[in-house]
């Protein structure tokens, strides 16, 4: 009978269980991911790592991410254009037909109508700036920044989904845990309801305690049906955070939480500095400000330029009215030199835009130091609840053992008729809030750890 007591002790088990997988595993995942997405027919178990390998697959901020962070991409292949010349090419051709009348000075008058003529152009010019106050490198670099920002931003959106992933996925666990323990408490109510009736039976017990052993015993079986549907609809939201083709009822996951007990508060908040990804975007932002101001101050310098042009003209004329008009034309040649374009006066534009820029600048330091003090005020409070949910579960951890022989002993004593059902009744409820303390802080440590990870930013670890 104590084994079936007490079948679910592994509830305490799982401490020294890895937490972290490697990326490389990740990797290898992703190729076999299409077969799990597309198996819906038979239920089978769902590890952590093709739980968050599919999220990774198909959640919709990353893919928006990634789209942003491509036309960033796209802007920085192009980045050394900036110093090459430009080059067009014009054509264009006209056709007349006038009517034309003439006075000359010595009185003669000549007049004709239906005069045609066409006219043929065509050019090839190039332009090409030799030196714009250092704005194309500014404009160059900024583009390289951007870049930068745009991988942080697809890291960060990572990060969080990761994690999402991570404590939904660890709830289910928790529920699961739950039903087991809720379990334990309907076969002791089943065994008590049984020992009720016999006393009841031979004439040493009363009708009430059969009664109130049945009455609890369908208080935990109604707590249980509680307990699956909770789990079900975790299982749901899982397979909405993964965005797969997936339900809830065609997986399950195993009932452990792995806990990872070597954080240090010292090291997270080292690694924060260097690899969290919210603030390299804010660093990354602040270099971008930095080169919108550069470009803004570029406009005070004057531009100097190189251009060219090839010319071709061609004009032919029908019929002229002047004899010393001609009836074709034709020139072609080439043309270059310098151009400086020297700012005096502009409205004062330029300094207005040299103005915002530093403020657009100031406005992203400010952010970066209110992002660093929010994560890092951030990461010591959860460092401190990590701490304290880890006293707790040890503490729980005893205290489950303790209810365990408590109401192992009181069971035995009721059977002798030594206990009554109030103090069984007691006993019981003190095992149930036990279970529930352990498995609380169990997963509010994992909770607090994923927390912390997150902050790291290096949860793929």
């Amino acid at each position: 009978m104590n084994n079936d007591l007490y079948k679910i002790r592994q509830l305490s088990a799982g401490r020294n269980q890895p937490t972290c997988f490697h990326k490389a595993q990740i990797l290898i995942l992703i190729l076999g991911l299409l077969v799990f997405s597309g198996s819906v027919c038979a239920q089978r178990t769902l590890t952590l790592e093709e739980a968050i390998a599919t999220a990774l697959l198909n959640n919709y901020q990353i893919q928006l991410s990634k789209n942003d962070s491509t036309i960033a991409a796209i802007d920085y292949s192009y980045r050394n254009m900036v110093f090459l010349p430009s080059v067009n090419g014009n054509a264009g051709l006209t056709n007349t037909n006038n009517n034309q009348k003439q006075t000359l000075a010595d009185g003669t008058q000549r007049k004709s109508s239906n005069i045609r003529s066409n006219n043929l152009q065509a050019n090839v010019a190039l332009s090409w700036v030799l030196f714009d106050g250092l704005k194309m490198f500014a404009t160059r670099d900024k583009a390289a920044a951007l870049l930068e920002a745009g991988e942080y931003t697809i890291k960060e959106q990572v990060v969080n989904t990761i994690a999402a992933v991570i404590n939904n996925y660890y709830a289910i666990a928790r529920g699961k845990q739950q039903i087991g323990a809720t379990d334990v408490q309907i076969k002791l109510n089943q065994e008590r309801a049984r020992l009720a009736q016999n006393k009841l039976d031979i004439g040493t017990g009363a009708k009430p305690d059969v009664l109130q052993s049945k009455v609890d015993l369908n208080s935990q079986r109604s707590l249980r049906m509680q307990q699956e549907v909770q789990v079900a609809q975790l299982k749901e939201q899982l397979a909405q955070a993964m965005n797969s083709q997936i339900n809830g009822a065609a997986f399950d996951i195993p009932d452990t939480i792995p806990l990872n007990y070597d954080l240090s508060l010292g090291n997270i908040l080292d690694a924060i500095e260097q690899k969290n990804p919210s603030l390299q975007l804010a660093k990354t932002r602040i270099q971008v400000a930095q080169y919108g101001v550069k470009e803004s101050r570029a406009d005070l310098y004057p531009t100097l330029s190189f251009n060219s042009m090839y010319n071709f003209t061609r004009t032919e004329n029908k019929k002229v009215i002047n004899p010393f008009s001609t009836l074709f034309n034709q020139s072609h040649g080439y043309n270059y030199g310098l151009t400086a374009s020297i700012p005096i006066f502009n409205q004062l534009s330029a300094r207005r835009n040299i103005k915002q820029s530093q403020w657009g600048l100031k406005m992203e330091e400010l952010n970066y130091d209110n992002q660093h003090s929010l994560i890092r005020l951030n990461a010591i409070n959860s460092y401190k609840n990590y701490d304290q949910q880890k006293r707790a579960l040890k503490l729980e951890e005893e205290n489950i053992e303790l209810a365990k022989e408590n109401v192992d002993i009181v069971f035995q004593t009721y059977k002798l008729g030594m206990a009554t059902l109030v103090q069984l009744r007691e006993a019981q409820l003190s095992l149930a809030q036990a279970y529930d303390r352990l498995i609380e802080a169990r997963y509010n440590t994992k909770l607090s750890e994923t927390e912390l990870m997150r902050l790291e930013g290096d949860i793929l670890r």
